[in-house]
């Protein structure tokens, strides 16, 4: 049997296995919390659903253009008139199966062998994979919780080759919940521009920014700069539709028409009914948006509480999506060594699965999702603390 070369670059899912060993746990009976998953808890809003059972009723359920129902396109292009006053057409939008299936088709249409592509970390753990699969080559340039998780221009300076074409920004990020101001985000930008790389902007957590935070967004450079900037934005996290799987992506129509081209022959259109729920989910009100973002900033001040009273753990005040992304290597040394050791006993010992540091390029950190309800998430970190305060006693900490 054979194997593809190319897929001797891709790492195993530490998140995968994590969920793998918290699922044997469960089978033997054991009450595990997850705090692993990023993925709101909410359900998906009732005018949303109603969308969707129209669409049934009506056997909306044939194929469509591949790059998405002209109506969905356009209401995308919409979206970012509605939130940045930016007016993109419907031809600089293609509608994919997520925004995972749009980074991915993107980085396939853009990437060749060889290409250097910037990725600051700590990153979403799927960028280095998908860059690798396309060709390229990952070049991580990491920003601990000194810098509040956020890369400087000489940091990226000091990884420039003439081999670098694209960079990667997300902000807010996954794991850290990190916000670039609008004045951070400009200047990371313009230096982008004035060293021609091209810019892929994943902005799939912008609707969970928590005031008086203000997130910078790249669909403005992409007014100006067509062919250089590409900007990723979908449901799944706004409006609790991660099971829905759509996502898009506004970049310069000749690199959508390519796009389409390989969508067209890997998965063709995404599910014609999900696009009748998009559609109204994004021409429709964002009252349950905001609802939805006010539960997450509660949560998160209720659990940064908890955590930044931990003295052997350092993790700055996240501004945006709803993650905690927790520097512990302080308690390593002795029953542990990194991250997915830790993450394996806590989910041992404090019956919590978290997803190891490891997987977002940091080795140093664990991630906690607070996209739980109050109480369970407060029962989760309790349970943890104590782990931990034992691990740091032993120590020394």
């Amino acid at each position: 049997m054979q194997i593809s070369d190319r897929l001797s670059t891709v790492r195993p899912s530490l998140t995968l296995a994590v969920n793998s060993k918290a699922l044997e746990l469960k089978a033997k009976g054991v009450d595990i919390i997850s705090l692993a998953v990023g993925e709101p808890d909410f359900p998906t809003p009732e005018h949303v659903c109603a969308a969707a059972k129209a669409a049934i009723d009506e056997n909306f359920c044939r194929y469509t253009a591949v790059p998405g129902i002209p109506e969905l396109r356009r209401a995308a292009g919409e979206y970012f008139k509605r939130t940045h006053g930016v007016a993109v057409p419907p031809e600089s939008v293609i509608i994919g199966a997520g925004g995972k299936h749009c980074i991915y088709n993107f980085l396939q249409t853009t990437v060749n062998p060889g290409d250097e592509v910037l990725i600051p970390a700590p990153y979403w753990l799927s960028y280095p994979d998908m860059t690798c699969l396309a060709g390229g080559r990952p070049v991580t340039v990491l920003a601990g919780p000194e810098r509040d998780y956020k890369v400087t221009i000489d940091m990226l300076k000091a990884a420039v080759t003439p081999k670098t074409k694209l960079l990667i920004l997300n902000s807010p990020s996954n794991p850290t919940g990190a916000v670039y101001s609008p004045e951070e985000f400009d200047a990371v930008m313009q230096w982008a521009m004035d060293q021609g790389l091209f810019v892929l902007s994943d902005e799939i957590y912008e609707q969970l920014v928590f005031e008086p935070a203000k997130a910078g967004s790249a669909i403005t450079w992409f007014e100006r700069y067509p062919e250089q900037v590409a900007v990723l934005n979908g449901l799944s996290k706004s409006f609790a539709m991660t099971g829905w799987r759509v996502g898009f992506l506004a970049a310069h129509p000749d690199l959508i028409k390519k796009m389409a081209s390989m969508q067209g022959h890997s998965t063709s259109n995404i599910c014609s009914v999900a696009q009748k729920a998009a559609l109204a989910a994004l021409t429709g009100s964002y009252d349950c948006v905001s609802e939805m973002r006010e539960a997450f900033r509660r949560r998160r001040d209720a659990a940064y509480a908890i955590v930044g009273s931990w003295p052997w753990a350092v993790c700055p005040k996240p501004d945006g999506a709803f993650y905690l992304f927790v520097d512990v290597h302080k308690v390593y040394g002795g029953e542990v060594h990194n991250s997915t050791e830790l993450c394996t006993l806590l989910l041992e010992e404090a019956h919590v699965a978290l997803v190891p540091g490891a997987a977002f390029g940091d080795d140093r950190c664990i991630r906690f999702s607070y996209a739980v309800a109050d109480d369970v998430m407060q029962k989760a970190l309790r349970s943890v603390e104590a782990v931990l305060s034992r691990l740091a006693a032993a120590a020394g900490r």
